[in-house]
């Protein structure tokens, strides 16, 4: 079976309810996944916009959440997580914002692409303290056995 990534609030390339983004509740999307492969000890998820600021001229990409030492054995993010009921062993990293925690879909202008990126990794990482995008990566580095990803669209209707 293909190691694989889904959510019951949008289907692949099509867009993310509000309740999902700044103009909602803010929620995290319900996510779940089929079974990693053989050998995983723990996953890690990266959530992020490379169309920031705009997706005709994108100049960063923007780190919405970062979880990791997830138990590959979860198999589901439930909407609206919190750091209060993340799976047991669950560490967060910073996003843009500076701070833990999922932040929704908030472009400043145009549609942009969210990545959803859900790595099978074949140990548990220490603790980072509330790495960066950059330092969860680098220490992940080596470590992949597979990725699988959701690409979601949202663009804001004001």
């Amino acid at each position: 079976m293909t190691f694989r990534l889904s959510s019951a609030a949008f289907a692949p390339n099509e867009s993310i309810p509000a309740i999902h983004s700044c103009d909602g509740r803010d929620l995290s999307p319900p996510l779940s996944w089929t079974e990693p492969p053989a050998g995983t000890r723990s996953l890690a998820l990266i959530v992020d916009d490379p169309d920031a600021p705009a997706p005709a001229a994108p100049k960063m990409t923007w780190v919405h959440w970062l979880l990791y030492n997830l138990p590959p054995t979860a198999g589901i993010l439930p909407e609206g997580v919190t750091d209060k009921n993340l799976p047991p062993g669950t560490l967060q990293g910073l996003n843009d914002w500076q701070r833990t925690g999922y932040g929704g879909p908030c472009p400043p202008i145009g549609n942009h692409h969210y990545f959803h990126k859900l790595y099978a990794l074949d140990t548990v990482l220490a603790d980072l303290r509330h790495p960066t995008k950059k330092m969860l990566e680098q220490t992940m580095s080596g470590h992949i056995l597979a990725q699988t990803e959701l690409i979601g669209r949202y663009q804001r209707h004001r």
